[in-house]
């Protein structure tokens, strides 16, 4: 026993170096805890008073919501530059070229896209058209979507097509200003130099598309039925089919519905393809199953969306001839509707028949266009035709525009200045 008391006795001494480690490392440890639970309170009330302070200037920052892009800023360049899809199915590989000889200015960017429809023959032979084209291979700013989609108008390909065409424009195009989706069946009533020269002069933040949240009849016949777009899946179109159950409209947003043709801004097309608040991820995943979803999904968000519904302006830029009531398509436009067409200003319309007469007409009385080629303007002269490579300014910002600028001048002046302009602003 006593050797035992020995033992604990002398052993004493070896174990207070550890205790006092110990203690050493328990008190820094609550020292570095203190410390940093004092940093993540000053820093959380800091951002909080951030946020509470910038909320009453002229930019609100929410004092609660995840970390997102900002709405990318506009061009500075004196003269914009478009972004056009052109599509088109089966049988409009010729339109298609038409078309894009009326639509083409070097300053510009354009996606062709002919659907899976179209035959392999059709596709290639297109594709073939604006490889071997010279003035194409010499600038540059056309490109096929040689990944087809197939499209049904009444269902939501229509919109992924869309946004597909967008995106590779945005991945390839550079820095455009506007993007403006075209099909076969559109046809330009003005010149490009008329459209640079006129948009030249108003901000491009503007985004003109026709909407309205008064959706009427559309409620029961298109926004509550389900469908299922067989494009979707399939490599046969074919039309929609229906799902039995109903269901109810949106509480979370609100619908808005308007013409399937537009010129978005830039900085709209960017937010649809980011998504950083996941409003338009939601908002296409509901017009996965809306009729028609071409003339809802974009309308829907933009007037949904802070940043952009304050840039809308309530016009297609489409002259168009319908039915009263409107049916599903228009008319086919003929000679007969060539002064409406013109007194409309509009720098578009639609639908035109495959090598309509009036098509003629206007490539002679509203374009200057020759058989077969390019819409004269600053960038070449009326010599050039199928080969104009030698012809090509690069100062591609030296313009002509005509009395198509004025017409069209007239339009968006008139729409901008009017009393009813704000109201007509998403409501």
């Amino acid at each position: 026993m006593v050797m035992d008391s020995i033992s604990i006795t002398t052993n004493k001494p070896q174990q207070q170096p550890k205790k006092k480690s110990w203690l050493l490392i328990l008190t820094f440890s609550l020292l570095l805890s203190t410390l940093l639970i004092t940093i993540t309170v000053t820093s959380t009330s800091s951002l909080l008073y951030y946020a509470r302070t910038s909320a009453s200037g002229k930019n609100p920052v929410p004092e609660f919501v995840e970390s997102k892009l900002h709405v990318a800023p506009t061009s500075r360049v004196p003269v914009p530059k478009l972004a056009y899809l052109i599509s088109g199915s089966a049988g409009d590989g010729e339109s298609l070229k038409r078309a894009l000889r009326a639509l083409y200015h070097p300053r510009n960017q354009y996606a062709v896209h002919l659907d899976l429809e179209a035959s392999a023959e059709e596709r290639l032979e297109v594709a073939s058209f604006l490889r071997n084209e010279p003035i194409f291979a010499d600038v540059g700013n056309v490109r096929m979507v040689t990944r087809a989609n197939l499209v049904t108008y009444r269902g939501p390909t229509m919109v992924t097509n869309t946004l597909h065409a967008a995106a590779i424009l945005l991945r390839e195009g550079g820095d455009w200003d506007w993007f403006i989706n075209l099909s076969a069946s559109d046809y330009p009533l003005v010149t490009q130099d008329d459209m640079l020269q006129t948009l030249s002069g108003i901000p491009r933040n503007l985004n003109f598309i026709e909407h309205t949240s008064d959706i009427g009849w559309k409620e029961y016949q298109r926004a509550k039925p389900v469908i299922i777009d067989p494009g979707l899946y399939s490599l046969q179109k074919s039309d929609v089919f229906w799902v039995s159950e109903k269901r109810s409209v949106p509480t979370a947003y609100r619908l808005f519905t308007g013409s399937a043709w537009m010129m978005l801004s830039r900085p709209f097309v960017e937010f649809c393809l980011w998504g950083w608040d996941n409003l338009p991820r939601i908002v296409l995943m509901y017009y996965a199953n809306f009729l028609s979803s071409p003339e809802g999904y974009f309308h829907t968000v933009i007037c949904n969306a802070d940043e952009f519904r304050n840039t809308t302006v309530n016009h297609d830029l489409h002259f168009i001839s319908w039915d009263n009531p409107p049916k599903q398509h228009p008319h086919f436009l003929t000679i007969d509707d060539f002064q409406r067409m013109v007194d409309s200003n509009a720098p578009f319309a639609r639908k035109f028949g495959r090598n309509e007469a009036v098509l003629d007409k206007i490539d002679t009385e509203l374009l200057g266009r020759s058989t077969d080629g390019f819409v004269p303007g600053g960038w070449f002269g009326r010599e050039g035709n199928s080969n104009l490579s030698v012809h090509v300014k690069r100062n591609d910002t030296e313009l002509r525009p005509g009395r198509g600028a004025e017409r069209l001048k007239t339009l968006i002046g008139s729409l901008l200045s009017a009393e009813d302009f704000q109201s007509k602003q998403c409501t």
